[in-house]
């Protein structure tokens, strides 16, 4: 098994030779131990919900993982747990507390589901100072505009907080990927800060759209512009995410990638879309949407 620090050199010369204080990274997962072996479980069949050989790069421990992260001057991530069945997401909510507790740079992160609960909790999150929520429908095969998630969506309109959702239909799509319901979301709650995961492939000239039509909707750049990923960004598209610079944000999907961490930053430089791009998606704009210094 091939050394994860061995990856650290390329990390790290990579935001040093930009001048950043380090990354800025707005889709990391750090799970529980039970359904973090049963995610793992999952990308090693590579069943239908995956759809081809995965094979995970970093798997170690938490408290490993985490130190590869500061040792590759990755300051700020989240957790991003995401409930795949109801009665799932206090748990996951209540040990990603315990973490942000013990691990003070990572982004205090939360989920939910639609369930006669959510606005209760959901309430009690926003009002405590959660920092990032996760949704991945996907996973959890539900409608993103589910009645009853209307309060939901509401107060994290008016709170402002940010939401990664994997709407998109990577890896596999179903009945409940797409940019249709996330479209319907974002007409009754527009200023809503979703954060499009994996910049809503396959779907990318809709959720570009989005990104373009809303004044708070953003796109990661999990996985999209790597050698693994099987769609190749359309290169017609790139003039606009020059325009959306603003609001693309860097994300991995760490520990759950199966190519060294740097291979992300690569890809994105190879993009030729500039220094002061790189820049703002690697440290400038997460650190602005999160209201963090440097």
């Amino acid at each position: 098994m091939t050394d994860p620090h061995a990856d650290v050199p390329d990390v790290r010369r990579f935001w040093e030779s930009l001048g950043l204080p380090g990354l800025f990274d707005v889709h990391t997962h750090f799970l529980p131990p039970s359904i973090q072996r049963a995610v793992y479980a999952v990308f090693d069949a590579a069943g239908p919900k995956i759809g081809r050989e995965w094979p995970i790069r970093y798997r170690q421990s938490i408290e490993e993982r985490v130190e590869l992260l500061r040792a590759m001057g990755v300051r700020r991530f989240p957790t991003l747990p995401y409930a795949h069945k109801p009665g799932v997401a206090t748990f996951l909510n209540d040990w990603a507390a315990d973490f942000k507790r013990d691990v003070p740079e990572s982004l205090w992160s939360a989920t939910f589901y639609p369930e006669p609960e959510a606005a209760a909790y959901v309430e009690g999150l926003v009002a405590g100072g959660v920092e990032i929520f996760k949704v991945h429908v996907q996973v959890g095969e539900f409608h993103l505009d589910d009645p009853l998630l209307d309060p939901v969506w509401g107060m994290l309109e008016d709170a402002g907080t940010p939401i990664v959702i994997h709407a998109g239909g990577a890896p596999v799509g179903n009945d409940f990927t797409g940019p249709a319901p996330m479209a319907r979301v974002l007409a009754r709650y527009p200023r809503l800060a979703a954060v499009i995961a994996h910049m809503g492939a396959p779907d990318l000239v809709e959720f570009l759209e989005l990104a373009e039509t809303h004044e708070r909707v953003c796109l990661d750049t999990t996985m999209v512009f790597t050698d693994f990923w099987p769609q190749p960004y359309p290169v017609e598209l790139l003039p606009r995410l020059v325009d959306l610079q603003h609001k693309v944000l860097l994300g991995t999907d760490f520990p759950t990638i199966p190519y060294p961490y740097a291979h992300q930053l690569e890809s994105l430089a190879r993009l030729d879309l500039g220094e002061h791009w790189l820049r703002d998606v690697c440290w400038n704009n997460g650190a602005r949407l999160f209201g963090i210094g440097g």
